[in-house]
């Protein structure tokens, strides 16, 4: 899932300073040890699938993407069966998913490119995924780790936040935070840590109020002052 960048955090937060080399190991070592084969919350069931489905994401939740593609795929899930729909019979698929419209054309026109220059399969290069219409370089990086197994770190709000939160890997842009990512995390971690990453981010250290009385990874992490658990009465 691709997102809106979120608020930034409160002015009296302070920097959290870099994370050391003995933080980080202990830091995905104990979120692999939580969850050893992390996937994506994407559902699907081949690669083009997948590449549909990411390319849906930008700006939308996986739900609402899973949604929608429950009732796609079924029908059309290869690059000629949805060009076969065309975009009006797309669209009526895609409705529950923010900007259908032109999701739907860039899905169509990466379907003709698919068939065009690749017999209908899915590229396994950058370059190649990056020329493809709705394919930028955080999808990319979704098709290329996930699909193919490479160790590639698509960096969404959620990564770019624990990033810089954490001081994990602190950067203004997100290629800054990806490459460091890719610089800072061991090898054994590499290919899964995007998941890691995206899941913890999502469902513990979000933006507006990190859980960090329940993160398992508390102690590896320099953000201050750690937020303590709400009160019943809600504070």
């Amino acid at each position: 899932m691709i997102q809106r960048q979120s608020a930034p955090a409160p002015s009296s937060r302070s920097s959290a300073s870099p994370m050391t080399p003995a933080a980080i190991e202990k830091f995905f070592a104990t979120l692999k040890a939580a969850n050893p084969l992390p996937v994506t919350e994407l559902e699907y069931s081949s690669v083009f699938e997948l590449l549909a489905a990411v390319l849906l994401s930008a700006q939308a939740t996986d739900v609402s993407v899973n949604k929608a593609t429950r009732r796609l795929f079924p029908r059309a899930n290869t690059p000629q069966a949805i060009l076969a729909l065309g975009q009006e019979g797309l669209e009526a698929h895609l409705k529950t998913i923010g900007l259908f419209r032109s999701k739907a054309r860039h899905l169509l026109k990466t379907c003709q490119l698919l068939v065009e220059r690749y017999g209908g399969e899915v590229p396994r290069t950058r370059e190649a995924l990056e020329a493809l219409p709705g394919v930028g370089r955080k999808t990319a990086n979704v098709v290329l780790n996930v699909a193919f197994g490479e160790p590639t770190m698509a960096v969404d709000t959620h990564l770019f936040r624990l990033g810089n939160r954490t001081g994990l890997a602190q950067g203004k842009t997100p290629l800054a935070v990806e490459l460091k990512l890719l610089k800072r995390i061991p090898a054994a971690y590499l290919v899964d840590a995007h998941h890691w990453l995206i899941l913890h981010g999502r469902y513990v250290c979000q933006a507006r109020r990190p859980q960090c009385w329940q993160c398992a990874v508390s102690d590896c992490c320099d953000y201050r002052p750690k937020t303590r658990l709400p009160s019943a009465a809600g504070s």
